[in-house]
């Protein structure tokens, strides 16, 4: 799993670190320090990484899960 934080729409509230400072590390503004890249989850720490997104009030975290982690293979473009 991983997240991406829009460096658009982070505003430094740092509500997502507060659950998942492991996962979103804040600069001494509040601000996400990775932005605009996937950033990987701490395998155990998946439940707080969607907590901290879902408690972003500007909704500027993006959760991607990984398709090998989660049993689904995606099938190739054409193959129906």
């Amino acid at each position: 799993m991983k997240v991406i934080v829009d460096p658009e729409g982070c505003t430094g509230h740092g509500r997502c670190s507060s659950v998942a400072p492991d996962v979103y590390l804040l600069d001494s503004n509040g601000y996400n320090l990775v932005t605009g890249v996937p950033i990987d989850v701490p395998e155990g720490r998946e439940e707080a990484a969607r907590l901290g997104a879902r408690m972003c009030p500007e909704r500027a975290v993006t959760i991607t899960e990984d398709a090998v982690a989660s049993g689904h293979t995606p099938e190739p473009p054409g193959s129906r």
